[in-house]
C-alpha cells in the first residue's frame, strides 16, 4: 500500500505505549507521518498550543484537525485508507473491544502501580498489582490466543497492536517473574510482535524535526 502524500505531524515518545500503538497503526495502514520526538520534561510549545493536555501521542492532520487519543489516531489511520486488510474491522468484535477496554482501564491502573510503586501511596504493594494485572488482562488474553494465535483470528488486527505495547511494558518490569507465569500463548504472541518488522520500524528513532 502506498503512503499518503501529505503527512501529518505526530508528536510522540518512543517508549510510551500509547504513542507506540499509534505509530504502529499509522505504519500498518500506510499513512505517512512526520514524527516529532517529545521530551516529556520539556514539551514543545507548538504541541501544547494544539493539545493543552500535554500527553502523547498527538497527531496534527494536514488540514489542521488534531487527534489527541491513541485509539482515535488508530481508527483514523485505518479508516482513512479504507481499512483494506480489515485491521480495524476485526478489532470491533465484542471480545476485542472488551479486552481493549480492560487494557486501558484496569490493566493500566495496576501496571502503573506495579512498575512505579514509588509514585503511589498504596499499601497493597507492587506484587498485588502484578497479580491483579494478570487477572484483568493477561489471563483472558491467554485463553483467546490459545484458540486463535492473534486477536484478529488467524491474522492480527488493531486490537493486537493496541494491547501489545502494554503487555510489553508489563513483561519488562520483572522479566523473570513474567517468564514464570503459566501464559505460553501470551509469551509466544509477545515474542512474535517484539520480533516483527512493524515493531522494529515503529521503534526507530526519528530524525530531528523542528518545532
Amino acid at each position: 500500500m502506498s503512503l499518503n502524500q501529505q503527512p501529518g505531524l505526530l508528536y510522540t515518545y518512543r517508549r510510551c505505549p500509547y504513542a507506540m500503538r499509534a505509530r504502529m497503526a499509522l505504519l500498518q495502514a500506510g499513512v505517512a507521518y512526520q514524527a516529532h520526538e517529545v521530551s516529556l520534561r520539556d514539551k514543545p510549545p507548538a504541541m501544547l498550543a494544539v493539545s493543552p493536555k500535554g500527553t502523547v501521542p498527538v497527531l496534527v492532520l494536514p488540514g489542521g484537525a488534531v487527534l489527541e487519543q491513541s485509539a482515535d489516531i488508530m481508527r483514523w489511520a485505518f479508516e482513512s485508507t479504507g481499512d483494506f486488510d480489515a485491521w480495524w474491522a476485526r478489532a470491533q468484535t465484542p471480545f476485542n473491544q472488551s479486552l481493549w477496554a480492560r487494557c486501558d482501564a484496569d490493566f493500566k491502573h495496576h501496571l502503573d502501580r506495579y512498575k512505579y510503586p514509588q509514585r503511589f501511596s498504596d499499601a497493597l504493594g507492587a506484587e498485588h498489582h502484578a497479580q491483579q494485572a494478570v487477572a484483568a488482562l493477561l489471563e483472558p488474553l491467554e485463553v483467546q490466543l490459545q484458540a486463535h494465535g492473534q486477536l484478529g483470528g488467524a491474522t492480527p488486527c488493531a486490537a493486537d497492536i493496541g494491547i501489545f505495547p502494554f503487555v510489553r511494558q508489563f513483561a519488562a518490569v520483572q522479566p523473570a517473574s513474567f517468564e514464570a507465569l503459566p501464559l505460553p500463548a501470551v509469551k509466544a504472541w509477545l515474542a512474535g510482535w517484539l520480533q516483527s518488522s512493524l515493531f522494529d520500524v515503529a521503534m526507530r528513532k526519528p530524525p530531528s524535526s523542528t518545532k
